[in-house]
């Protein structure tokens, strides 16, 4: 089968770069799926799953990414994202406590006993959530 680049990268740098046979990204309308040589692509990423193929079927690494942008050019897939991080790295507890932690305090904001920022506190929650709900237990 045929292989493309692909770049999944973050503000703090990259999550994954390297070749693979297909690609699928949460697209804000729907997954989006590529294989080599398709056709050029630009569209909007949620919150989710981001699949790398590198052998379809044999070796898959999975992601749970925030949202961002998609751009596809020949033979070369590129996803800009808020986060990504590698399911196997996930904390199933770590990411409870989080969302636990950052739902508490926004609470407070919203009772007026904090001056957190809110949009923080509603991008760690999205955050946990998706890592939870990426590996099935969200």
């Amino acid at each position: 089968m045929a292989t493309f680049e692909v770049s999944l990268v973050t503000p703090d740098g990259s999550a994954y770069e390297g070749e693979a046979e297909m690609l699928i990204v949460p697209g804000d309308a729907g997954e989006i799926g590529v294989l080599a040589r398709h056709a050029p692509l630009v569209a909007l990423l949620k919150a989710g799953s981001t699949r790398v193929h590198v052998v379809r079927g044999q070796d898959v690494r999975e992601f749970a990414t925030g949202p961002g942008f998609f751009k596809v050019e020949q033979d070369r897939a590129l996803a800009l994202v808020d986060d990504a991080i590698d399911t196997k790295e996930i904390d199933d507890q770590r990411a409870r406590e989080q969302l636990e932690a950052a739902t508490a305090e926004l609470e407070r904001v919203e009772r007026g006993e904090s001056d957190a920022d809110r949009w923080q506190l509603e991008q760690r929650i999205k955050h946990a959530e998706n890592q939870l709900t990426v590996i099935g237990r969200g």
